[in-house]
């Protein structure tokens, strides 16, 4: 019975009481950044789904710093590579007590700890008062074992706060991994509580669990309770007008979009025409058999003197592309972290002029504002194709973004895969953020004048 106990203990989530009144709420915040910090303390465990250059870095440094004076304890901020680097240079922008560790351990007297998402396991829970993870719709990314530790880790923490602006860009029950994270509802019970499974129905939604395809849709009349549910861990935001507030210093600049045709100079075997792939394997064959052509349009597309980011899917593109374009700079899977963050470091501050590498490994939460031109070979991930650009056209960007999308004559199911998902995650950003202004504008008025009466037969027993 013991030991089964203790399996229970480490299952189970801190108990948690709710946040608490602010103690630290400074100047330097916007005031729709103010109101969802305030909210975020005062529920203890959140997230935050905010977009692109809205300022997630400081409205978490507060809710770190807030945490941290609360508990006497410092909080750990969990980031993407190089990223880290980007929350340190804030935190001393807006005068807060910040430091890095990769080791686990924690600088004296600082009140907030910055490491990247490979590092956390060096920390023990006890040492921290609570954890926010930067850009964490990264966690679902990763391998079963890094992601178990980061859970682990959060599991034990009675503050919590997840922060991203891509928080389920395929599937509306990607939000179960951040409930869970949080420790509201676990994933399998949000799937029984508000879906119903039809797989083998063409017009579900597809999500991928636990290495099963399976095919989700809402139960009747479940959506609107489910975005209530949402609106109670959760708040979202696209622009400061989405919460009463003036957007006139959030305005992005023109985004010029251009998609490129590449036709393939070797046909498919058996084939006159190129046609549509079907299916992942077809896809990936001609992306394999277009290497070159595409490689050289994108070659063409930056031979000009400013910097320009460059995505590739697969390790062979991103060689050809390293070795076509002038000035261009890889950074590979297999690199080292420290390799990594100095070549992405080294690009954000301009001493690269192209950088060539995958989504999968750097397109979460750099700030790319110098850069102006990007370049993308599309895949089926929303997810990746809008972190990508969004590293660029953000809020604060002065000038146009171009983005160049080189595909094939062939590739017209992944382009319309890209244009299904950005609806669906507009709708979803859409409903969030209806159902999260009903529930802020809820009034309840608690105030009472008149005095309880206590029944003759209650005040009568002892």
């Amino acid at each position: 019975m013991g030991s089964y106990t203790t399996f229970l203990s480490h299952k189970t989530h801190v108990k948690s009481t709710g946040g608490f009144e602010p103690l630290f709420m400074p100047d330097f915040l916007f005031d729709f950044q103010r109101l969802i910090v305030d909210w975020s303390i005062r529920k203890g465990r959140s997230a935050i789904f905010a977009d692109c250059g809205l300022g997630k870095t400081p409205m978490q440094l507060v809710w770190a710093e807030n945490v941290a004076r609360k508990t006497e304890k410092p909080v750990l901020i969990a980031t993407p590579l190089a990223v880290s680097y980007q929350v340190l240079r804030e935190a001393e922008k807006f005068g807060v007590s910040a430091d890095r560790s990769i080791d686990g351990s924690i600088p004296s007297g600082v009140r907030v700890v910055v490491t990247n998402y490979e590092r956390v396991e060096a920390f023990n829970a006890q040492d921290i008062g609570g954890m926010v993870c930067d850009e964490s719709s990264i966690l679902k990314n990763f391998k079963g074992e890094r992601r178990k530790t980061i859970t682990e880790l959060m599991r034990t923490l009675p503050y919590r706060l997840l922060c991203t602006a891509t928080a389920a860009p395929n599937d509306y029950i990607e939000l179960g991994t951040s409930s869970e994270a949080l420790g509201v509802m676990g994933h399998e019970d949000v799937l029984a509580r508000f879906f119903r499974n039809t797989q083998g129905h063409a017009s579900a939604q597809g999500s991928r669990m636990h290495g099963v395809q399976s095919k989700w849709r809402f139960k009747g009349h479940a959506e609107d309770p489910f975005w209530r549910w949402v609106c109670y861990w959760a708040r979202a935001c696209r622009r400061p007008s989405e919460l009463g507030f003036d957007d006139s210093k959030f305005v992005l600049p023109p985004l010029d979009e251009r998609e490129h045709i590449v036709t393939a100079r070797n046909k498919r075997e058996g084939f006159l025409f190129d046609i549509p792939a079907k299916g992942f394997h077809e896809e990936r064959e001609e992306r394999r058999r277009t290497i070159t052509e595409r490689c050289e349009m994108v070659a063409g597309l930056t031979s000009h003197n400013s910097q320009a980011l460059v995505w590739c899917q697969l390790n062979d593109e991103g060689d050809k592309l390293t070795e076509l374009i002038d000035g261009a700079v890889q950074v590979k899977g297999a690199d080292s972290d420290d390799h990594k963050e100095r070549t992405l470091l080294d690009f954000a501050a301009g001493k690269i002029r192209v950088l060539v590498t995958k989504p999968s490994i750097v397109a979460w939460g750099l700030n790319l504002q110098g850069c102006s031109h990007v370049t993308v070979f599309p895949s089926h991930s929303y997810e990746q194709y809008y972190q990508g650009i969004r590293r660029c056209w953000r809020f604060g960007q002065t000038k146009t973004v171009r983005v160049d999308v080189v595909s094939t004559e062939g590739s017209a199911g992944a382009m319309e895969s890209l244009r299904r998902k950005a609806a669906q995650a507009d709708r979803m950003f859409t409903s969030l953020v209806g159902h999260m202004n009903n529930a802020m504008n809820v009034k309840s008025d608690t105030t009472r004048t008149e005095k309880e009466t206590v029944p003759a037969w209650l005040s009568s027993i002892k």
